[in-house]
């Protein structure tokens, strides 16, 4: 090789190697060790480094004062002109002097990434600017326990932490998360205690029995103590607690607490650290980050913006390492580790020691597939039981409030020497007036007591009976100017744990479901409107009622045209009254036009016929069509009237919710509902019926009793409220009526507290009486039985009109036509009868003559013979006009031969 060339690949190298950018991290660490593991991995790091960069390290131990470790920093890392900085604890110690080393670099941009710092404040962002962490802060051990409790299956806990930071922060994040988990009681305990009896002693009047524990190792020490004097760490409690309070001396066994995996392995975080920043280096220089100036050098300076340093900040934020030692490596906006891995594990007793056993782990399921496991065979529980608690203490003595609703619930108040009557199933339930705070025994029955009654043997509990003290089943209302809302009503009453049960006509809804559980609906409804039945003006046409208009003109106009056709028939009938009447040569006896009108109209009204009844049979058949005819409309007229009379009953003054009376009201016409009800939310909470809620808010009454007393008193038009309770007050009153189809249907329900261990026990109850059929034996006792005889809704007759009375009038009409063909059939007989009596009566006219002739000839021989005597000739003339005829006759062939 030439000098030349020598010369030109020194140069080159020369060139290459100044070119070379060079990023810093410096380590602030517990012991002389992990830092030459910093170094060793930065070492490693570098092997594979792209040409044009390379990684260099430094590192310092961790003084346990805060203030000597600020001025380590700046000495002898930020006058280094450092780009990254790893930090870690003092050795021994678990004091967290990491936070002035966040604020001094948080001050110059200079990014900071905790390897062992897990206290909460280091999350938030506006205080530790450029701070992260390859741990887990303390309080996302809440996301851990939600899964354990899904786990496990418990429902409901009670939570116990500090009053301080980390206490609240836990508490937060498990609220924030824990939408299917209910928190009976949170308990917050000062920092520092030497007794804890008054904050423990009131978990054995608690139904939950899992215990969530977010405590130090020191207060762990006092509460276990006094939690195991108090009889609360035995069978049937389970006991959840954080990683620092697992490490007590006095935690009882059986107690599930977590373990963060790679914990306090300083060095395998370290070298995750540095593949975490060698990656991001990588990418930065890749993409449109060239070279790395202006680096804080001095603690000197006032300027505290560092450009390069927030761009590394964000790289590193955005940053996920797949494969670490410690596990997949990425940061939240808060710099908070993701998906860490922990152990389960359990306080057992071995050989008279207590140890901590692994009893499975949790990761996140994006990064592990089976991301959940726990062996439940290895666990011991509090009390050495090897089966798992409950999770609740279920009393089988429940508190139960009630409301009085008739029929569901019937009260009475007791005399001093009265009792409530068993054989009746009446219960004892005391009232405790609201402001007097005096208590006044009642007796309950009805419907939802005998329902209670059944329920209650079915499902194996005793309970007592209580009314509640406001009246109101309750309503979600303000209660103050910050516009905090709460519950009021015996629903307040099952939320603060005062009662268990509702029992009483409770309508489901969302509003209500979102704050207490509901049964299975006991009784299926909907909402419906009550009036007062107003009664009908009696008017001088109500005769007419039975018929309508049409009708009564058709009837009329068949009177006069039946009379017409009974007229013509008898006037023109060969065997009619008025041939006959000429025949003889008088007419009195004739059907005249005034005799068929008065014939038409006596048959309709049944008056009587003296006279002037039809003669021919064309006429007699229309007749009888007609007696047909009148004999049907007279009884349905007579029928119907009757009905109309009898059954002519007071209406309603509206017909439904759609009425206009409703829709648009004016100041007479008063309509309401029961106020803190489910109506009135339900009126609320539909947009269509927001006029219909304002015109009502203001006369909405205390109780039903009062609404339907006032209706009764015609002081209100119109009440809305359920179906059943109304069509009950209809039946026991005739003057009520329920109008309109019903709307808004629901159901009624038992409530109970939220996540209550009977919710589903009671459903299946209420289920099964409906099987067998107990529920509708209860309707029939309470609800329809007991009711008058009130004239039913569609018992009103119809008015008849052509519709129902035309094959009637068809009737006539054929009996018309039946009648023009008898008289076509009459007068043809009549005609050809009259021929023959014509013919016969020739003949005999002919026969008379010939019986006459024979005298006449003789007669006829004897003039003849005197003519021929007669000498005057006038005489010869009259004798031949007398004897024409005779001659004529004579001409007659028989006449001759006689």
């Amino acid at each position: 090789m030439s000098g030349a060339t020598q010369l030109l690949i020194y140069l080159t190298l020369i060139s290459t190697t100044t070119a070379k950018e060079t990023f810093r991290i410096a380590g602030i660490v517990s012991t002389d060790e992990n830092g030459r593991a910093l170094e060793d991995a930065v070492k490693k790091a570098n092997a594979d480094m792209p040409p044009n960069l390379e990684l260099q390290s430094l590192y310092i131990k961790m003084d346990a004062n805060p203030i000597r470790s600020a001025l380590n920093l700046c000495d002898h890392i930020i006058s280094q002109g450092v780009h990254t900085v790893i930090v870690s604890k003092p050795e021994n110690s678990d004091i967290s002097p990491p936070i002035s080393v966040s604020y001094t670099c948080g001050f110059y941009s200079i990014p900071v990434i905790g390897i062992s710092a897990r206290d909460s404040s280091f999350s938030d962002m506006t205080v530790h600017k450029t701070f992260l962490r390859t741990v887990p802060p303390f309080f996302h051990q809440a996301d851990v326990w939600l899964k354990m409790l899904q786990y496990f299956d418990w429902n409901q806990v009670v939570f116990i932490h500090s009053m301080d930071i980390e206490g609240r922060m836990i508490l937060n994040r498990f609220q924030s998360k824990a939408d299917d988990i209910t928190i009976e009681r949170v308990i917050n305990y000062p920092s520092g205690s030497q007794d804890y009896v008054p904050y423990l002693q009131q978990l054995s009047s608690l139904q939950a029995r899992v215990v969530l524990l977010s405590a130090t190792e020191e207060d762990a020490d006092h509460i276990f103590r006094d939690a195991e004097a108090l009889n609360l760490t035995g069978e049937g409690y389970a006991w959840i607690v954080s990683e620092q309070a697992l490490t007590s001396a006095y935690v009882p066994e059986g107690t599930l607490g977590l373990k963060l995996s790679y914990g306090t392995n300083e060095k395998d975080h370290l070298a995750d650290c540095v593949s975490l920043i060698k990656q991001t280096v990588t990418d930065l220089f890749n993409g449109t980050l060239t070279q790395i100036s202006d680096t804080p050098n001095s603690c000197k300076s006032t300027s505290s913006f560092w450009q390069a340093g927030n761009a590394i900040l964000k790289a590193l934020l955005n940053a996920k390492l797949e494969k670490g030692r410690t596990g997949q490596i990425a940061f939240d906006s808060a710099g908070d580790r993701l998906n860490p891995v922990y152990f389960f594990q359990n306080i057992q007793v071995v050989n008279g020691r207590k140890s901590a056993e692994n009893i499975g782990f949790y990761g996140n399921p994006k990064v592990i597939s089976n991301a959940l496991e726990i062996d439940e065979s290895k666990i011991i529980w509090p009390g050495k039981k090897t089966t798992r608690p409950s999770g609740i203490n279920i009393s089988t003595e429940l508190k139960i409030v009630t409301l009085e609703s008739v029929p569901f619930v019937y009260t009475r108040k007791m005399t001093e020497s009265d009792a409530c009557n068993w054989d009746r199933n009446e219960r004892l339930c005391p009232l405790v007036n609201e402001t007097t705070g005096i208590k006044e025994d009642y007796c309950c029955w009805g419907y939802c007591i005998d329902m209670l009654i059944q329920i209650a043997d079915m499902v194996n509990f005793t309970y007592s009976i209580h009314l509640g003290s406001s009246g109101e089943f309750g309503s979600y209302k303000k209660v103050n100017k910050t516009g905090e809302k709460k519950w009021n009503g015996v629903i307040a009453e099952l939320i603060s744990k005062d009662a268990d049960m509702i029992v009483a006509p409770l309508t489901i809804n969302p509003e209500r479901a979102g704050h207490i559980d509901f049964s299975k609906p006991f009784k299926y409804q909907g909402l419906t409107i009550l009036v007062k039945k107003t009664a009908t003006e009696s008017k001088l046409d109500s005769f007419l009622q039975p018929f309508e208009d049409t009708l009564w003109i058709l009837v009329a106009l068949s009177v006069h045209v039946v009379a017409l056709v009974l007229y013509l028939l008898d006037r023109f009938s060969p065997f009619g009254r008025f041939k006959l009447a000429k025949n003889n040569d008088t007419e009195e006896d004739a059907l005249n036009l005034s005799s068929a009108m008065w014939f038409a109209w006596g048959v309709l009204l049944n008056s009587g016929i003296g006279e002037g009844t039809p003669r021919s049979f064309s006429a007699r058949v229309l007749g009888m069509v007609w007696a047909g005819f009148a004999m049907i409309i007279v009884a349905s007229y007579t029928a119907n009237l009757a009905a109309f009379l009898v059954l002519d009953r007071p209406e309603a003054s509206i017909t439904g919710i759609d009425d206009a009376r409703l829709r648009n009201p004016n100041e007479d016409f008063k309509y309401a509902t029961v106020r803190n009800s489910a109506v009135e939310m339900y009126f609320k909470r539909q947009v269509e019926l927001s006029t219909m809620y304002r015109q009502m808010e203001p006369r909405n009454y205390r109780t039903a009793e009062e609404a339907i007393k006032d209706i009764v008193n015609m002081k209100l038009q119109a009440f809305i409220w359920d179906s059943s309770r109304l069509e009950y007050e209809a039946g026991q009153n005739c003057e009520l009526i329920t109008v309109g189809d019903l709307f808004g249907r629901s159901g009624l329900g038992v409530g109970l507290q939220k996540k209550s261990p009977w919710t589903s026990k009671i459903s299946m109850a209420i289920l099964k009486l409906h099987e067998k059929g107990n529920m509708e034996d209860l309707d029939n006792k309470w609800i329809l039985e007991g009711r008058n005889d009130c004239p039913e809704k569609d018992t009103t007759p119809a008015t008849l009109g052509l519709t129902n009375m035309a094959s009637v009038f068809l009737m006539v009409a054929g009996g018309i036509i039946a009648g023009i063909i008898l008289i076509v059939i009459e007068i043809a007989y009549k005609r050809h009868r009259g021929l023959k009596d014509k013919e016969l009566e020739l003949a005999r006219n002919a026969a008379d003559r010939w019986r006459g002739n024979i005298e006449k000839r003789k007669l006829l021989r004897e003039s003849w013979d005197y003519i021929k005597v007669l000498k005057d000739k006038e005489a010869k003339v009259a004798m031949a006009e007398e004897t024409k005829d005779s001659k004529q006759a004579l001409s007659y062939p028989d006449l001759q031969h006689n």
